[in-house]
């Protein structure tokens, strides 16, 4: 049996949440939040089920790990994403105070970790959260490909 990182152990939970946003028709983007090397919450991305713009993976992971923790500072938890933070979700991140976000795979369209820019890191925030990237990126990314493709092909068999 292969063993594998604490990071990819993690980022492995994060795709089972990605993979539950498919089921139902929505881009897969999972996260879980971890702290002293546990799970104490979870997220999916739920835009179109909820019809509310703030039901990404990460905003959903964040309500859920204040309550466990208690207030919103999320200082000593790592975030693990299957896709790069967007604007919303890096300010969120940011103002969380948490400790590190461990991405699967990058958006070049999107991410605010790199990508575009790096809302989390900015020396003039009070706060900079850490950084790893490319776990399960291969992972990762095909999910989403996967997803883009299904969806292509939905849309134009509907459209035939």
């Amino acid at each position: 049996m292969k063993k594998y990182t604490e990071d990819e152990k993690f980022m492995r939970e994060a795709l089972k949440q990605a993979k539950k946003a498919y089921a139902i028709g929505e881009v897969p983007i999972g996260c879980v939040i971890v702290r002293d090397d546990k799970i104490i919450a979870r997220g999916y991305n739920r835009r179109n089920t909820d019809k509310n713009t703030l039901s990404h993976a990460e905003i959903t992971a964040i309500k859920r790990a204040s309550k466990v923790v208690g207030d919103w500072r999320l200082e000593g938890c790592r975030l693990y994403v299957t896709l790069e933070p967007c604007q919303m979700c890096a300010g969120a991140l940011v103002q969380s105070r948490i400790d590190e976000v461990v991405i699967g795979c990058m958006s070049p369209k999107s991410g605010c970790a790199g990508s575009i820019i790096n809302l989390l890191q900015m020396e003039e925030f009070n706060h900079q959260v850490g950084i790893k990237k490319g776990v399960l990126e291969e992972e990762c990314s095909a999910l989403l490909s996967d997803f883009f493709l299904h969806l292509r092909e939905r849309l134009r068999l509907k459209n035939d």
